[in-house]
C-alpha cells in the first residue's frame, strides 16, 4: 500500500486550521495571566512546540508527507476555567495540512498541560479538573491564492 501518490495532483495553496482546547483550574488560567508558572510561560513554550510539531508530521503519522510549509500559527484565548487554542497552517503543496494542524495543537495543548500540572494534581496526585477536548479541523480551503 504504502503513501498515496499525490505526484499528479496540482501545487496551490492549501490551508486549515484546527482548534482545540485544555481544561483546567480558574487558579491556575489565573497563574498563567500572571506569569506565576515556575516552569515559565506555557503559552510562549507551547506556540514553539506547536509549530515544531506541526513541521514534523511526518515523522509521527506513518502516511503523511513531508509538506514544505508556509506558515504555522498557534493563538489562545484564555477564558475562566480553559484554553482555547488555534493551530493554522499554510502550504503551497498537492495534498492538504490538516493532519499538521491537528498535530501542532495537540502538542501545543499537551505542552501546557506539562507546565501546569504541579497545579493541576490534586491530593492524590491526579487531575480531576485537566483535560484536553473537542480538538478537530474547524477550517479547511485550497484555492489558487490564499
Amino acid at each position: 500500500m504504502g503513501m498515496v501518490d499525490v505526484g499528479e495532483k496540482p501545487k496551490i495553496a492549501r490551508m486549515a486550521i484546527a482548534q482545540g482546547e485544555i481544561r483546567i483550574k480558574p487558579s491556575t488560567v489565573l497563574a498563567i495571566k500572571e506569569g506565576r508558572i515556575r516552569k515559565g510561560d506555557p503559552l510562549a513554550a507551547a506556540e514553539i512546540a506547536g509549530i515544531l510539531a506541526a513541521k514534523g508530521t511526518h515523522n509521527l503519522i506513518p502516511h503523511c508527507h513531508q509538506i514544505p510549509l508556509d506558515q504555522v500559527e498557534i493563538r489562545f484565548d484564555l477564558e475562566e476555567s480553559k484554553i482555547v487554542g488555534h493551530c493554522i497552517v499554510k502550504a503551497h503543496w498537492n495534498t492538504g495540512v490538516e493532519m499538521e494542524a491537528l498535530v501542532g495543537l495537540s502538542m501545543a495543548l499537551n505542552t501546557i498541560w506539562d507546565m501546569v500540572k504541579y497545579l493541576e494534581k490534586d491530593e492524590q496526585g491526579q487531575y480531576p479538573e485537566t483535560s484536553i477536548r473537542e480538538i478537530r479541523v474547524v477550517q479547511k480551503i485550497k484555492s489558487s491564492a490564499l
